[in-house]
C-alpha cells in the first residue's frame, strides 16, 4: 500500500541532511500534535530557504516532539532578482501585501517611509513570519528577506543603478506597464509602490528623472496600495519573471 502524500509543510531554521534530527518551536509541536493530529511516524515536508525541501517524519510525542530527516523531495528554488518596495498602509493590507509578494515571487520585501505614508510602527520580524506563512502555503522553498523601513529618499541616494525601478505612477501619466515591460530584458528590477495618499509631487519628479526608474500606469483605474502591489508583480512576472 502507497504512503500517504506529506501534505503538511513547516519551515525550519536547521541544517537539512539525511538521518538529521531538527528541533521544533512549541507553536510548531502544537499545531503537528494538536491542530493537525500527526503522531509518531507521521510523514511532512520541511524547508529552510537555503537547501531546498524535504521528508521528514514526526519523532516523539508532546514536549518532546521533533523531526527526522529523511531525504530530499524538492531542490532549492530561487526567484528572480526582483524586490518590492512598498509604502506601508493599515496592517491588515500591509499583511496582505507581504503575503502575496511572497507568493508571486518577491526575492525581498522592503518597506519604505513616504511623505504621505500614514502607517503604525513596522516590525520586521511579524512580516517575516507572515512570509514564512506564505512560503509555506504556496509550496516555496524561498522566503523573501524582509528589510528594515527606510525613508524612500535615502533609499534613492544608495540606489544601486545597475537596478531598474518600475514606479507605479498613480497619476496615470506613464506609458501602460506591460507595453514598457515588453521593450526591457530580464535582470536585476524592483518595484515600487506607494502610500494611500500618493507619492508627494516632489518625490513623484526625483523619481521621474532619475535614469534607472521606468515610471508606469496601472491602467486607467485607480488602484489601492494592496492590488497595485499584486498587480504590478503579476505584470512583472509574467513578462520578466519565471512564469514565462
Amino acid at each position: 500500500m502507497a504512503e500517504p502524500e506529506a501534505k503538511v509543510r513547516l519551515f525550519v531554521e536547521a541544517a537539512l541532511a539525511p538521518g538529521a534530527e531538527v528541533a521544533l518551536e512549541r507553536e510548531q509541536a502544537h499545531y503537528l500534535g494538536n491542530v493537525m493530529r500527526l503522531g509518531e511516524g507521521a510523514r511532512i515536508r520541511i524547508f529552510n530557504g537555503r537547501e531546498g525541501e524535504w521528508i521528514a517524519e514526526v519523532a516523539g510525542s508532546g514536549r518532546k516532539v521533533g523531526l527526522r530527516v529523511i531525504g530530499e523531495s524538492a531542490p532549492q528554488r530561487l526567484p528572480p532578482d526582483l524586490e518590492l518596495l512598498f509604502a506601508p498602509v493599515k496592517k491588515a493590507r500591509t499583511d496582505f501585501i507581504v503575503e502575496k509578494a511572497t507568493e508571486l515571487g518577491a526575492a525581498r520585501i522592503r518597506p519604505v517611509f513616504t511623505r504621505y505614508t500614514n502607517a503604525e510602527r513596522i516590525r520586521p520580524d511579524r512580516l517575516r513570519r507572515i512570509a514564512i506563512e506564505a512560503a509555506e502555503q504556496c509550496g516555496e522553498t524561498h522566503v523573501p528577506d524582509v528589510a528594515e523601513p527606510e525613508r524612500l529618499d535615502r533609499v534613492l541616494a544608495a540606489w544601486d543603478e545597475g537596478r531598474k525601478l518600475m514606479f507605479c505612477d498613480e497619476t496615470r501619466v506613464a506609458r501602460p506597464a506591460a507595453e514598457m515591460l515588453a521593450d526591457e530584458a530580464p535582470g536585476a528590477w524592483a518595484v515600487l509602490i506607494g502610500p494611500e495618499g500618493g507619492f508627494a509631487p516632489e518625490e513623484a519628479e526625483r523619481l521621474r528623472g532619475l535614469p534607472f526608474v521606468r515610471p508606469v500606469t496601472l491602467g486607467p483605474r485607480v488602484l489601492r496600495a494592496d492590488t497595485a502591489a499584486v498587480a504590478a508583480l503579476t505584470l512583472w512576472q509574467s513578462t520578466l519573471g519565471d512564469w514565462r
